[in-house]
């Protein structure tokens, strides 16, 4: 049995150093690494130059103690034996890996598509697929296949995928027995684009921009990841004072949407003080920052190689005082909701996960630190030497301790950013970008493999890319935080009455369009 090739997260490895295993095998080693506490980051099909229509799988895994890495692959196969059943952070890669592959995962307990794909691809899919495995293949491939609770008590609530108000779709089936939800399944994807398959296909041009609306509430976060693997397969180091604009990015973006999350549970418990007052303090960070760059949302801020916009020890002083005004605002807005006895009882106990069930689902985030699990890329795989505070953590797994860790990262990114406004005001002014050329897609070395990982607001961002022999993209892999844990919604909610479903669903906060890319 080979062993995995393991390196820093840091570095970029040649894709032909990485071990090949057997298909039977892989599932073995996978569930070895993580009994040694390492974690799933991301599972793909990687196309077989040799034939056609063909692909193996690569699988990449962290170990956050010691910040390694791990990458093992098989060479082109139509089968293999599937992890989920013992590796359940598996079971949505898997799933994805057989829709765009046609790769039969046997033995996956629930292998239905994760996104609506036309017809025409699902031929396609069908066409890769060899005569053993077309009636497995027909199987998992029926579009509308959902979960059902026997017994005749229960019954069914289908909410979605067309929702009120403004909202993205999604679709939820709900087990029921009288109120108590016995099972909670999520069916996603119809905000699927392409975007994987544009990034390796469409001109170079475009990635970034395109990376930026993949969600559209974690512009910086995205392209701070995207930017990043650029700069390890490059072998580029961004100078520090492009380190400092793109971590304010980073938090100011953290502190905009915590806030608006904290306001509309607020909402969703009947609290209207906090609910209106947050909704407008939501804006003036999102204010700050089109301060730093033009746009609200935060994009155009972070290029390969550093940041295309500078502050001056001025403006870096003006939004200090912005930043501690919003702050004040902000914080007592939260105050005042945690001390309202109604709202700690309506979220105290609702939608509890514990350690071991977020582990095993693989989530990341404010949903596993609210489960005691201490992950966070900004102190497990950090960006630069900036100082940072640790994982903040809560153990009860609720909508409480969803609320309280953002209460926590609220006030440490406030704290983090206004650090960071004061050491970029007195910094030697230095150039934004790298020196040397700028990392661009075409120019990148041949045939490596490299992964970024960055903390966005919801949870760990993940790209993993491999290069062709002319440098450009051969896989571009994008795991946002959402495909960790929509699983985790669907879990949380079980033994919960079907009228939490709002509030939980609220206190994770997960994106469609994020899942669905």
């Amino acid at each position: 049995m080979n062993t995995p090739l393991r390196f820093s997260y840091t570095n970029a490895v040649a894709f032909s150093d990485i071990p090949v295993v057997a298909g039977e095998e892989l599932a073995a080693i996978v569930r070895g690494l993580l009994d040694d506490d390492w974690r799933l980051l991301a599972l793909f099909g990687v196309p077989d130059n040799d034939e056609e229509d063909a692909a193996g799988l690569c699988c990449v895994l962290a170990h956050d103690v010691s910040g390694a890495l791990t990458a093992l692959r098989t060479n082109a196969l139509r089968t293999y034996l599937a992890l989920t059943p013992t590796c359940p952070q598996a079971h949505l890669f898997e799933r994805e890996v057989f829709e765009q592959w046609g790769i039969v995962p046997e033995g996956h307990p629930w292998c239905k598509r994760v996104r609506r794909i036309p017809d025409a691809a699902e031929a396609a899919i069908h066409s890769k697929v060899k005569d053993k495995a077309v009636q497995e293949t027909q199987r998992i491939l029926r579009p509308f296949r959902f979960y059902r609770v026997g017994g005749e008590e229960v019954h069914e609530v289908a909410v979605g995928p067309v929702h009120a108000g403004v909202i993205e779709p999604g679709h939820f089936r709900f087990q029921c027995y009288g109120e108590n939800v016995l099972h909670l399944e999520i069916a996603l994807g119809y905000q699927h684009r392409g975007v994987e398959q544009m990034l390796v296909s469409g001109p170079a041009h475009r990635c970034l921009p395109l990376l930026e609306c993949t969600a559209g509430d974690t512009s910086v976060g995205h392209a701070t990841t995207h930017c990043v693997l650029l700069e390890r397969l490059a072998g580029v180091t961004i100078p520090p004072r492009a380190q400092l604009v793109r971590r304010i990015g980073l938090e100011l973006e953290r502190l905009a949407n915590h806030t608006g999350d904290l306001g509309a549970i607020g909402g969703d418990t009947g609290f209207l003080p906090t609910s209106s007052w947050n909704g407008r303090i939501r804006g003036d960070f999102l204010n700050l920052t089109a301060a730093v760059c033009g746009n609200r949302f935060g994009r155009g801020l972070v290029v390969p190689g550093g940041v295309a916009y500078d502050l001056s020890p001025n403006e870096c002083h003006d939004m200090a005082a912005r930043l501690r005004a919003a702050g004040r605002d902000v914080c007592g807005s939260v105050d005042v909701m945690l001390h309202a006895p109604s709202v700690l009882e309506r979220c105290h106990g609702v939608g509890a996960l514990d350690a071991a069930c977020a582990r095993n689902l693989g989530m990341v985030g404010v949903a596993a630190r609210a489960c005691g699990l201490e992950l966070d890329a900004r102190a497990t795989a950090p960006l630069s030497a900036l100082p940072c505070q640790p994982p903040r953590c809560e153990h009860t797994g609720d909508v409480l301790a969803r609320v309280l860790v953002r209460n926590h990262e609220l006030r440490d990114s406030l704290q983090m950013v206004e650090d960071d406004l004061a050491n970029l005001a007195v910094l030697p002014e230095n150039d934004l970008r790298a020196a040397g050329s700028t990392p661009a897609v075409g120019s990148l070395p041949p045939g490596k493999l490299a992964v970024a990982q960055v903390e966005g607001w919801r949870g760990e961002i993940c790209h993993v890319a491999i290069t062709d022999a002319d440098g450009h993209f051969l896989v571009y892999k994008v795991v946002d935080p959402s495909f960790h844990n929509w699983p985790g919604l669907a879990v949380a909610l079980r033994g919960n009455q079907i009228s939490d479903f709002p509030l939980c669903n609220k206190s994770f906060n997960l994106s469609y369009c994020g899942h669905d890319l």
